[in-house]
């Protein structure tokens, strides 16, 4: 499933055709996708002007000028490609390694005096509706939802408070999406590794019982804010399903340090250390039993 650079590539590519655009007729080829559509829905986005596009978590949500928020979801396999009458660009195709074929194009937006946006899901668990704009946060799936790894929120400090007593493994505290908001497998496997910390150790172990930070909690934040920056200047990981709106690959997954790299050498200098694979709560983790040691996990330190 396409994580938060992923997703974040998708909105920046699919910005210059939707923003500052009014819809002129939207073409619904199907009843539903994961979920069936909103009563109403292409005559309700029929004439809405879109005043921005944004994402929270994995979702991507258009402003509209009637007051409603567009909101959208990928799925597995849901991706957008923007047609104009002399080309065709793909944002976010790099989790794609196959060109979409036209029986999955399901949704079709014609924006006035602009391109033609077409949403195409071969797997329809994406899905798509329509919430009323001022309550979006306080309407699910957005009303639980935890801070964004992206923004400011995210420090050592609010993860400690956010982790301290907390006995279930870092891996799945940071995959609970009522913690932080987004985060995936590919990238907290990622971030736990540059951090040094091991994915099994308790969440609270970078914390005091108090909630004060310990060193391991800045360098956890920090490593997080990394990898997925990191991963958005390159576009994202291509696995399977991924691509950007030109249908370009991403090449993050050119830069994995532990994710699906079982039985290789580590990657970090000196370290002799071989990647192993463990299933946590049905999920595959990878991570460097030297670097990241089960025990020690946060320095005795406090911050």
């Amino acid at each position: 499933m396409p994580e938060l650079p992923e997703v974040e590539t998708v909105r920046r590519g699919l910005a210059p055709a939707l923003v500052g655009r009014r819809i002129g007729r939207v073409t619904l080829r199907r009843p539903d996708l994961r979920f069936p559509f909103p009563s109403r829905f292409a005559r309700r986005l029929a004439g809405a002007r879109i005043e921005a596009l944004r994402r929270r978590a994995k979702y991507l949500i258009a402003e509209l000028s009637t007051g409603e928020a567009l909101v959208m979801h990928l799925g597995m396999s849901g991706r957008f490609r923007v047609e104009t009458p002399v080309e065709a660009e793909e944002p976010g195709g790099f989790y794609h390694t196959r060109p979409p074929h036209p029986a999955h194009d399901h949704v079709v937006f014609e924006m006035e005096a602009g391109p033609t946006v077409i949403y195409n899901d071969v797997r329809r668990f994406g899905f798509m509706t329509l919430l009323p704009l001022d309550r979006l946060d306080s309407t699910p799936p957005f009303a639980t939802m935890g801070i964004e790894p992206l923004g400011p929120d995210l420090d050592g400090a609010r993860l400690a408070a956010l982790f301290a007593g907390r006995r279930a493994p870092l891996k799945a505290a940071l995959l609970d999406q009522r913690l932080v908001a987004g985060l995936g497998n590919i990238y907290v496997c990622e971030a736990l590794f540059r951090a040094r910390l091991s994915p099994e150790a308790p969440a609270g172990s970078v914390a005091t019982p108090k909630g004060k930070p310990f060193a391991a909690a800045a360098l956890l934040a920090a490593a997080i804010k990394e990898v997925l920056e990191e991963a958005v200047s390159v576009g994202g990981s291509t696995l399977r399903d991924h691509a950007r709106v030109d249908g370009s690959a991403g090449a993050f997954q050119e830069r994995f340090r532990v994710y699906d790299r079982e039985g290789e050498s580590c990657m970090r200098p000196h370290c002799r250390g071989i990647i192993h694979r463990l299933v946590q709560s049905g999920r595959s983790t990878f991570h460097c039993p030297e670097c990241q040691p089960a025990l020690g996990a946060a320095p005795p330190s406090r911050l």
